[in-house]
């Protein structure tokens, strides 16, 4: 049986504020200061979405002076993407069986 499915992380990826942070650090670690900048949203509440996404596992941080370096910690989508992946099987026969039946209607 598979591991139990953090609920916390499909939460945390449901926000497409966090689902944007996320992109942006997938190209590097970032400060707070530069990801306000990035997205449409205070400071304040940056840092809320940040607190979300490091309670789940997807982002780390480090003390940089004062600042705050985040990193994404792709790891966490793992489940993600291993729960998904039972439905890709399935999608992947209904196109099969989609494609054969427009074949044959041609």
């Amino acid at each position: 049986m598979n591991a139990p499915i953090e609920p916390r992380v499909f939460q945390a990826i449901a926000d497409p504020t966090r689902r944007r942070i996320l992109d942006l650090l997938k190209e590097g670690d970032r400060p707070v200061q530069e990801l306000v900048s990035e997205v449409d949203v205070t400071f304040g509440a940056v840092s809320q979405h940040l607190k979300t996404l490091r309670e789940a596992g997807l982002v780390s941080r480090r003390k940089d002076g004062r600042r705050r370096i985040y990193r994404v910690q792709p790891e966490a989508l793992k489940q993600v993407h291993d729960w998904t992946a039972v439905y890709e099987t399935a999608w992947r026969g209904r196109f099969r069986e989609l494609r054969s039946r427009l074949e044959r209607d041609e």
